[in-house]
C-alpha cells in the first residue's frame, strides 16, 4: 500500500483567502542550500537536477528493499535575505537565499541516502549529489495561506500576512518564508499556480 503524506499531514492543506494558525510537526527533509534569482541561477539549476532524481532514487530503493512504497512530496523552499524587502518592494531576486527541500518518511535513514546518491551518481546525475542533506525540520507554531497564481504576484499576500494578520494575532515572525509548491509550474498555466505560503511564528509574549 503507498503511503500518501500530503493527504495524512493537515499542514499540507491551506485555504486561498484565508490565514490559518497551526502547529506543523517535525519532519525529515532531502535539503540543499544555495543563494541567487532562481529564475537565472546556476545553483538553483543544479540544485533542482540534483533533489529530484535522488528523491526518487529514495522512493524506488524504499518500495524495492523496504516494501514501504509512498507518494513524492511537493518541492518546497525556505526563503530568506539581509534585506527582506527584496522579497515583497524591490523584489531583488539576486539577494534571496533559498533551501530547497523535500519531505521524505521518517524511515529513510542516511544511509539510503547515500545510496540513492550513488545510484544516481552512477547515471550522471545530480550535479551537486554531495551538497544533499537529510535532516529534521520543526517549524512549531506557523501561519500559512493558499496562493493561487503567479509567483510573482505573492507580495501583496505576504504583505498582509507579515504586517496585518500576524501583528493582529499577537504573534511575531520568527524562521523563514516557506513555499510548498503544490502545482508543476511545467504543466500548469501560471494564473493557476497553486502555493502554500508559511510564516514560523511565536507569541509576542514569548519573543526574546
Amino acid at each position: 500500500m503507498k503511503s500518501d503524506h500530503k493527504k495524512l499531514i493537515p499542514s499540507y492543506r491551506a485555504s486561498h483567502g484565508h490565514f490559518s494558525v497551526i502547529t506543523v510537526p517535525v519532519m525529515q527533509y532531502l535539503m540543499i542550500d544555495g543563494h541567487g534569482d532562481p529564475n537565472t541561477a546556476q545553483s538553483y539549476k543544479d540544485a533542482l537536477t540534483t533533489l529530484y532524481p535522488v528523491t526518487y532514487a529514495l522512493k524506488f530503493l524504499s518500495k524495492r528493499e523496504l516494501g514501504q512504497d509512498y507518494t513524492v512530496m511537493p518541492l518546497e523552499g525556505l526563503w530568506w535575505s539581509d534585506d527582506m524587502d527584496s522579497f515583497t518592494i524591490t523584489k531583488d531576486k539576486s539577494r534571496w537565499d533559498w533551501s530547497l527541500m523535500n519531505m521524505v518518511p521518517d524511515w529513510i535513514t542516511r544511509e539510503h541516502l547515500n545510496m540513492a546518491r550513488e545510484t544516481v551518481a552512477k547515471k550522471g546525475e545530480g550535479p551537486v549529489v554531495e551538497a544533499l542533506r537529510l535532516e529534521p525540520f520543526n517549524e512549531g507554531l506557523s501561519v500559512q495561506t493558499l496562493h493561487v497564481g503567479p509567483y510573482d504576484d505573492e507580495g501583496p499576500v505576504l504583505e498582509e500576512m507579515h504586517n496585518k494578520f500576524i501583528p493582529e494575532q499577537q504573534l511575531v515572525m520568527t524562521g523563514k518564508h516557506h513555499e510548498i509548491y503544490l502545482s508543476d509550474p511545467r504543466r500548469t498555466a501560471p494564473e493557476r499556480l497553486k502555493t502554500i505560503l508559511r510564516q514560523p511564528v511565536m507569541k509576542a509574549g514569548e519573543a526574546s
